[in-house]
């Protein structure tokens, strides 16, 4: 009855099975042992028709053109940028650290190039960066560090970041100038109507049946 059997109704079984069926014209047979498709990035409206994002908050970026226009396919967009205040000292200054977090904080009118100079007499010279915390203090110092990434990343992970590899914290710039987005591709934004609503178009291809609460391993025997 079906060419390919597909386990997991998230980004890459969807988007497989809608290539496979449309492009291909197969038969897909996709099953997931949730209740719903999407897989973390699962959607809905509460009662209150507010949008819930299950398992916690899904920012779509991408500097990939084929990417953003290949999802087109199936969503409108609502322009979104994040940008984020963290609560430092009883203050609200921007995260990532840019030019005005430093100016907030510290009070000081410096520039972009005098920033430079500031990271630059606050920074640790580690011989080898093998973790986060190493990561950060290389970059603006220990202080910093203390004030925007222990506290933090203990809370996100249960890990201290001298415990956590380099990648992690790696991932959130220092920024010299006033950019205060958390990312800085080329598109940024969210589902009209949510992330479930998409993939709902991208899996209503004829050729692909969807099967929940299905353990996969059970559907092979």
């Amino acid at each position: 009855m079906f060419d390919f059997l597909i386990v997991g109704a998230g980004f890459a079984g969807s988007v497989l099975a809608e290539r496979l069926a449309s492009v291909g014209n197969q038969k897909i047979l996709i099953i997931d042992q949730r209740d719903h498709i999407a897989g973390n990035a699962y959607d809905y409206f509460n009662k209150d028709g507010i949008l819930i994002h299950k398992y916690g908050p899904h920012i779509f970026h991408t500097n990939a053109k084929k990417v953003f226009d290949y999802l087109s396919q199936f969503t409108t967009w609502r322009p979104y940028e994040h940008r984020v205040l963290a609560s430092v000292d009883g203050q609200l200054v921007p995260i990532p650290i840019n030019l005005n977090t430093i100016n907030k904080l510290y009070g000081l009118q410096l520039n972009c190039y005098q920033l430079e100079a500031f990271f630059e007499t606050k920074a640790e010279k580690i011989e080898r960066v093998k973790t986060s915390e190493d990561v950060v203090v290389s970059k603006v110092g220990r202080e910093l560090y203390e004030k925007f990434f222990k506290g933090y990343t203990r809370k996100q992970w249960d890990l201290d970041p001298s415990e956590l590899d380099a990648s992690v914290t790696a991932r959130v710039p220092t920024r010299t100038n006033k950019d205060d987005r958390y990312f800085t591709d080329t598109y940024q934004a969210m589902p009209l109507y949510g992330y479930t609503r998409m993939f709902q178009r991208m899996l209503s291809h004829p050729n692909i049946k969807i099967m929940l609460n299905t353990d996969y391993r059970r559907s092979l025997t």
